[in-house]
């Protein structure tokens, strides 16, 4: 594999960090190498070197948005840290509401949205919530985005998923589908997804009942954690719930929050 020099590796981190806020300390070197090095292999470039000037350059052809997406895709699957699906059920059941809007603010792949989508789908036909919700998917990566809306997962990817579920919202794929499953279009219609960078300025795009910023965190240095955590939560309602990765803990921010369970916050009311 071509060698990636610890000065190209810094100018490669340094853009990463002024463009879009992603954090690369030192040790990442060997992950961003191996992450990018097919990418050289495939454009014919000799080295590191060539990639950085193409994707710094002002014409770069859309391959700043390539390497964003080959360096900042992580694993993801259905139900993951199914401890929060199980704290918005009982959030619910308590409340009630007639309404409720979603926001997974780092959506990657879907799998976080429809997740979501199966449980509030289960709860309306039950009458614990009204039918009148939404989920939001934003990611910074066009790529996942564009997977995302398709909706087609390999079933590894649903092994969390309950075989009622399955029955209920996925279609099993046949012949040259074989191994995959797309979710249904009554599910699909309850979520959208478009492009995000949060470390920059949101619209008004709330404000949402629940919010999901799991697994992302580990991309930003400190200062910028904080920054993206309180940029987020202007969209939460007061009251409203915010997930982190369990593994991320409690990230210091300006906005007043109540620990609810491990990764689950409640935005307090002003």
């Amino acid at each position: 594999m071509t060698a990636l020099h610890d000065n190209t590796f810094r100018a490669i981190a340094e853009l990463m960090h002024t463009s879009i806020g992603l954090s690369f300390a030192a040790h990442k070197k060997p992950l961003v190498a191996s992450r990018l090095a097919p990418r050289l292999q495939r454009l014919g470039f000799d080295g590191f070197e060539d990639y950085l000037a193409l994707i710094a350059g002002n014409d770069d052809q859309g391959e700043f948005q390539v390497a964003v997406d080959l360096l900042t895709t992580n694993e993801t699957y259905f139900f993951r840290e199914p401890a929060h699906y199980a704290l918005i059920e009982q959030e619910l059941a308590r409340k009630r509401p007639a309404s409720l809007r979603v926001w997974s603010a780092a959506s990657s792949f879907g799998d976080e949205a429809y997740s979501t989508a199966m449980l509030l789908a289960d709860l309306q036909t039950q009458g614990r919530i009204g039918d009148d919700w939404s989920i939001l998917g934003t990611d910074i990566s066009d790529r996942v985005l564009r997977s995302a809306s398709q909706a087609i997962y390999p079933q590894e990817r649903l092994r969390n998923v309950s075989p009622e579920r399955l029955k209920r919202y996925c279609w099993r794929g046949e012949g040259e589908a074989e191994g995959l499953s797309q979710i249904q279009p009554k599910l699909r219609e309850h979520v959208r997804f478009g492009q995000l960078n949060l470390c920059v300025p949101i619209d008004d795009i709330g404000p949402f009942d629940v919010v999901f910023l799991r697994n992302v965190l580990i991309y930003f240095d400190p200062p910028t954690k904080a920054e993206v955590v309180d940029r987020v939560l202007t969209q939460l309602r007061p009251d409203g719930i915010l997930f982190l990765g369990t593994a991320e803990g409690r990230v210091p921010c300006r906005t007043p929050l109540q620990v609810l369970a491990p990764g689950a916050f409640r935005k307090v009311a002003g």
